[in-house]
């Protein structure tokens, strides 16, 4: 990975106890900023942060609850008395058809992956304002464009709303020196992706739609995120990057 010097930043990863989130911190950790690491659980976030030292430290909360987001930010503040970075990561995927898709999930997706984008970024986006700036970014998907993904209606939903709502973000908050960008990453090899793998005529379509012939690993994300993190992305805001391979562009 290329280098880029963090250390003198503070970040905030959710969803940072496995997969992309952890890639994510660990790669600004490996640049030198100080992580906090959140994931809705303690022990997953307990670990990633006693694998990446540096100061690093779990924050277990479920950002899908809006008191419990914004506390979350206010005890990061409060423990490191700054807050530089902001990556939304945290993110379910429910598979269900339209017709036989509960309410219930349905709504926890959206709270999960579009509404915590918003209550962190509220509350972070205030901190970053009367500091002089900051930069935050959002873990949307290719699913957010308009890349099919059956029975994922919640999922495909969320994250068409997290685009628009980064581009909304960046609008608003450019003027305080913030740049708000969404990263789209297609099929990466994760534990959310496992089952579907497992299905070889699956495996077998994704790869023959991927021009690069392979799925992408959690480090192909985090490198991108790292590069719209570091000031080599100042003139980056309101973006919306594919991580795929090349699948989006056919």
């Amino acid at each position: 990975m290329f280098t880029v010097d963090l250390s003198d930043k503070m970040a905030l990863v959710t969803g940072a106890g496995r997969g992309i989130g952890k890639a994510i911190a660990a790669a600004l950790a490996g640049s030198g900023a100080v992580v906090a690491v959140n994931d809705i659980d303690a022990a997953s976030a307990e670990r990633t942060a006693g694998e990446l030292g540096r100061g690093a430290r779990a924050f277990p909360a479920d950002v899908g609850d809006p008191g419990a987001a914004a506390r979350l930010v206010e005890d990061v503040t409060a423990r490191y008395g700054r807050l530089d970075i902001l990556v939304n990561n945290a993110g379910i995927e429910p598979k269900a058809p339209i017709l036989e898709l509960s309410v219930a999930d349905w709504q926890r997706t959206l709270d999960v992956n579009l509404s915590a984008a918003f209550y962190t970024s509220q509350a972070a986006g205030r901190i970053m304002r009367a500091a002089g700036g900051g930069a935050i970014v959002n873990i949307a998907s290719i699913a957010g464009h308009n890349i099919p993904l059956p029975n994922r209606s919640s999922y495909v939903a969320s994250k068409a709303g997290l685009i628009g709502f980064t581009r909304e973000c960046a609008r608003e908050f450019a003027a305080y020196g913030i740049r708000v960008n969404a990263v789209c990453p297609g099929v990466i090899e994760t534990e959310m992706t496992a089952e579907s793998r497992s299905n070889a005529a699956q495996l077998e379509k994704w790869l023959a739609d991927i021009p690069q012939g392979r799925l992408g690993q959690p480090p192909d994300v985090a490198g991108l995120v790292l590069f719209l993190c570091s000031d080599g992305a100042a003139y980056l805001t309101g973006q919306a990057i594919n991580v795929d391979g090349g699948k989006v562009m056919l």
